[in-house]
């Protein structure tokens, strides 16, 4: 929890973008994987071991908290690769590990780190609490647990005091919104079976995302289903009653995504904050959830569902395999020079054309993701212009600084949401 008292949220981070996305929009506290030994090792984005001391040095700029995910299934000949991690961990400063293998668990406790229980343990009753109380601080809880269990066992904590090496009562953490799988606190073993390759390593191939075909064995006949994607669970989306998650005790709200664009991190990040404070001051209505779900829905999404938190049983299924994203970007050009003393920002536009009124987005980084209005340009130092194309140099006035290495998108509306697909999305499983 943070020290003013308010639950926690943590943004995922993919890459410098993404998390220089989650430092502005409001995140109290950043988790990310690097390189192996991670679930989302096969994602196209992963930070390195080198780039540790930079994101411990960007985080504590804003006083965010960083957690370095290593919650894989660990075999004797990664022992040499954790242990080195860790202590690149600790030696950069992080301040803690999420971790679901006892060797992870053991040697951090050995360097002294703080060490966060995965949801990959699956817990969901509070004698395991106890029991892992012993190593954890924090515990992600069982995804299948609904908010009136999760409420006992917070509830339990503060009545007998179970705290964590660290001398604090255990916190609760569990997950807000994002991509969910259809396994068990996503356990899932599909990958593996069909193409060696461990979903519970990091290398899920996303089988639970395609179309099938069932047929029935004896008679040969197709079976006629209501979803062809009958194993791809829409998105979990709680903002809609974020106060009873905050009112059950949970000190930690995780936000999914290490493998999606910037724009969502930022997106799903600013939205949340906001209705985190809102609860605090009073404010949060039915008429601001409908405003967030509505930025929710521009992001990449495969629509909403309540999890498993209100009662329900049984998972609700995505229709379709790409984004239900109401809006999308696409690339127009890059970043050519900065002039800070008016706050002009040049492009060069490589692709598509770009026009005053335009809703753009710039991303880098150190830019992070910037979205804003083109309300005025000037083409190629000729003079102010409605319009820019191909090849064109156009400047227009940002409130951000804005480097050589970003790229410039416009942002567009998608006329049949569900038809895009999002090669930097991996889906979802466990962090």
């Amino acid at each position: 929890m943070t020290k003013s008292g308010r639950i926690e949220l943590m943004a995922p981070a993919g890459d410098f973008t993404s998390l220089q996305a989650a430092l502005d929009n409001g995140a109290d506290s950043i988790y990310f994987g690097v390189e192996q030994l991670n679930m989302r090792a096969r994602a196209s984005m992963n930070f390195t071991i080198s780039d540790l001391p930079e994101i411990s040095r960007r985080c504590k700029e804003k006083g965010v908290r960083t957690y370095l995910t290593l919650n894989t299934i660990i075999y004797d000949h990664d022992l040499s690769i954790i242990k080195t991690l860790l202590d690149k961990a600790k030696e950069a400063d992080l301040t803690a590990v999420i971790a679901m293998d006892q060797a992870v668990i053991a040697y951090a406790r050995q360097i002294g780190m703080e060490v966060h229980i995965s949801t990959q343990i699956n817990i969901t009753n509070i004698e395991t609490v106890k029991f892992y109380a012993l190593f954890a601080d924090t515990m992600v809880m069982s995804r299948e647990l609904s908010i009136t269990q999760i409420k006992k066992i917070c509830s339990q904590i503060e009545k007998e005091q179970i705290k964590g090496p660290s001398g604090n009562l255990v916190e609760i953490e569990i997950f807000g919104h994002g991509a969910l799988c259809m396994a068990v606190s996503g356990k899932c073993y599909l990958s593996l079976h069909s193409h060696n390759s461990s979903a519970n390593r990091g290398a899920c191939k996303q089988n639970c995302r395609k179309k099938y075909t069932v047929i029935d064995q004896e008679s040969g006949f197709e079976i006629e289903l209501d979803n062809e994607y009958m194993m791809s669970p829409k998105d979990l989306c709680t903002i809609g009653f974020l106060d009873q998650i905050v009112d059950a005790g949970v000190k930690v709200l995780k936000i999914e995504g290490r493998g999606r664009a910037p724009e969502y991190v930022a997106t799903v990040t600013k939205c949340y904050r906001e209705a985190i404070d809102s609860i605090a001051d009073g404010t949060f209505s039915a008429e601001k959830v409908e405003g967030w779900m509505k930025q929710l829905e521009t992001v990449y999404n495969r629509g909403f569902w309540s999890g498993y938190y209100l009662g329900q049983e049984l998972g609700e299924w995505s229709s379709n395999s790409g984004s239900s994203a109401t809006q999308k970007k696409i690339y127009i050009g890059k970043g050519r020079h900065f002039y800070p003393k008016s706050n002009i920002a040049e492009f060069l536009i490589e692709a598509y054309d770009l026009n005053v009124g335009d809703k753009v987005l710039i991303q880098g980084p150190t830019t992070g993701s910037q979205e804003m209005e083109v309300t005025e340009m000037m083409v190629d130092g000729k003079g102010i212009a409605e319009n820019a194309t191909k090849s064109d140099v156009v400047t227009f006035k940002t409130e951000f600084r804005v480097r050589p290495s970003d790229k410039l998108y416009k942002i567009v509306k998608v006329e049949e949401p569900g038809t895009q697909q999002n090669n930097v999305d991996k889906g979802a499983y466990s962090h």
